[in-house]
This record gives structure tokens, C-alpha cells and sequence, in this order.
């Protein structure tokens, strides 16, 4: 478990007031999603996840924008839990020019294109143009990532727990826009959804006996306890697609 500290620094360099970035009401993933992987960065001494993203093809690893810590060498691990002993492979990091950092950027994307392919892991699918315009309400997603857990009373306060380990969630459809899908992660009806250090990680297309390999979205951000909403970038629009062609095959 990290320190508060550790915690507002991320923050300042994530460029976020509120960052969606950890699984919350969820369970171990353990090996359910191998391809899902978290970028490793050392802050203050310390080395742990500070983003999730997802392998889509060989060489190339889908994260967020908003991840840049300003360097083009990151490293990327597939482990279901951080250890100093975490193999870790090198790549370089290719965000959107667009993205602005503004509310609703429809350009918050980024992949790690690695030094050599991966060829032990299925890639994840990305969706087919406009495939999420027309949503049932009753369509659920899974939510995938490394970052916090739900909040738990401490003698010193509320405050988020860090295990730095791959779990799921389940979270229900809420609203569709032109970029971005809202997703709920509400306790109180059975949801579950991301946190601080999911941001970039994947919400795959249906759940449990439905689940597919398919991403609808990344996490980019949500409610500050993490208690409500996950807002999720869309893959299937033009401008995630533009992106994401100089990288990958296109379905």
C-alpha cells in the first residue's frame, strides 16, 4: 500500500482532476485476462502500476493519453501482481497528438508499441465502426485493471487501498455519447467498476457467460470515491479508429 503522497503526485503528473484508475466491488483476476497489463513507472524510490491497459495486437499495447509521464520509454508488465521479480517488456509510447486534456477529449488514447512482439498472449479485439450506437439498456461490461480498491474507513480517515494486483468488475450501461460511454458502478445495485490506477484499462463487451474479448472502451475517468460512475472512451467512433489504424489492423 502506497502512501496519500505517492498518491496526489501521480495525480499532479497524470494531468487529472479526477482519474479513473483502480477495480472496485471486484475479484482477483488472477489469469481470466492475461492480456490485460499495467504500466510500471518508480515514483519517490518506489516502483508499482500507475496505469492498465490491454494488448490488441503482438507489438502493441492500448492505454490513455493521459498516462504521459513525458518520457517515450515505459515498461509494461502482464503479471496478475506487481513484485520486484514482475517481468517487465520495453516499449515506446505513442499518445494521440490531438488530445488536449480537455473535458471530454475525444482524442484520450495511447498505445505501447513493444521492442518485440509478445507471442505467448491472445490480443484483445477492438469493436467495428459505430458497433455501441445503439446499446441495449440492459447490456453489462467488465471492467479490468490494477489500481485502487474501494475506499475503506481507516483511524486516520477514508482512504483507498493499493495491492498493485489485476482484478475484474461488473458494471452496468448508463449513457451513450458522441466519445466517451458512462458506465455505473454503484455498490448499491450490484456494481462494481474502476478507480485511481485503472485509467486506460479495458471494459470488455458483456459479462460473465457473456463476457467477450472484445474492448468497448478504456477507463479515463469517473466520480472522485469511485463510488458511482466509470467514464470509458469509445473504440468503435472515428476518432478512436483514426487513432488506433497507424498501429493495428482495423476489423
Amino acid at each position: 500500500m502506497r502512501s496519500l503522497g505517492l498518491l496526489a503526485l501521480l495525480i499532479c503528473l497524470l494531468a487529472l482532476a479526477q482519474p479513473a484508475a483502480a477495480i472496485t466491488y471486484g475479484q482477483a483476476d488472477g489469469s481470466r485476462h492475461p492480456n490485460v497489463g499495467a504500466l510500471v513507472g518508480t515514483f519517490d524510490g518506489q516502483s508499482y502500476p500507475y496505469c492498465t491497459g490491454t494488448l490488441i495486437a503482438p507489438t502493441v499495447f492500448l492505454t490513455a493519453a493521459h498516462c504521459d509521464l513525458g518520457t517515450s520509454r515505459v515498461t509494461v508488465m502482464f503479471d496478475s501482481a506487481y513484485s520486484d521479480h514482475a517481468k517487465l517488456y520495453s516499449g515506446t509510447y505513442h499518445a494521440d497528438p490531438r488530445y488536449t486534456q480537455a473535458q471530454d477529449d475525444p482524442h484520450d488514447i495511447a498505445v505501447v508499441v513493444f521492442d518485440r512482439a509478445i507471442t505467448k498472449l491472445a490480443p484483445a479485439r477492438l469493436p467495428t465502426l459505430n458497433q455501441f450506437a445503439g446499446l441495449d439498456q440492459s447490456q453489462r461490461f467488465t471492467a479490468v485493471g490494477y489500481g485502487a480498491q474501494e475506499v475503506a474507513n481507516q483511524p486516520g480517515g477514508p482512504i483507498n487501498a493499493y495491492f498493485d494486483t489485476r482484478e475484474y468488475a461488473v458494471s452496468s450501461f448508463n449513457a451513450l455519447g458522441p466519445a466517451y460511454m458512462r458506465l455505473s458502478q454503484n455498490p448499491a445495485t450490484g456494481d462494481g467498476g474502476t478507480c485511481y490506477g485503472d485509467s486506460g484499462g479495458p471494459n470488455f463487451l458483456g459479462a460473465g457467460a457473456d463476457e467477450t474479448d472484445i474492448i468497448a472502451g478504456t477507463t479515463i475517468t469517473g466520480d472522485m470515491f469511485c463510488k458511482s460512475t466509470n467514464v470509458i472512451y469509445r473504440l468503435d467512433t472515428e476518432s478512436a479508429r483514426s487513432f488506433l489504424g497507424q498501429f493495428v489492423t482495423l476489423p
